[in-house]
């Protein structure tokens, strides 16, 4: 299985520690295309390669994809962008999300009736969510 994790890059890599452990988790479902996510060493500038690269880099992973997790806390364009591209091509989708200090997910996003939303406040709920998630869509 081939999955598409979704994280914060130039909207902020505060949570690059838990992306990095998501990751780690959605490795016993399968191949994580977007692993680099998780780096530590990844800043907002990204990795480096051009924009019109690393979209298209991307996109063709994205569309390989069998599902799509996405941690949706810190806002980006980038995410909620991967989120509709794989809504649209009917891939199903993860919204992992950790409610407070006035953040509010999207209405695009937790409106979308295609997409399964979480909201979770330990690490241990969002590893259930995944598991749950992917027993209930393969």
């Amino acid at each position: 299985m081939k999955i598409y994790f979704a994280g914060s890059i130039r909207g902020g890599r505060n949570d690059a520690a838990l992306y990095q452990q998501l990751i780690e988790r959605l490795q016993d479902y399968g191949t994580v295309l977007t692993e680099h996510i998780g780096d530590p060493e990844l800043t907002t500038d990204g990795d480096g390669e051009s924009d019109e690269y690393i979209h298209n880099r991307d996109l063709k992973w994205l569309l390989s994809s069998d599902a799509v997790i996405a941690e949706t806390t810190t806002p980006s364009l980038g995410v909620g962008y991967e989120i509709g591209r794989a809504v649209e091509h009917k891939i199903p989708v993860l919204c992992l999300f950790r409610p407070g200090q006035g953040a509010k997910l999207s209405a695009m996003v937790s409106g979308c009736p295609k997409a399964t939303v979480l909201e979770y406040s330990e690490t241990q709920e969002a590893f259930d969510a995944i598991g749950q998630f992917f027993a209930e869509q393969f």
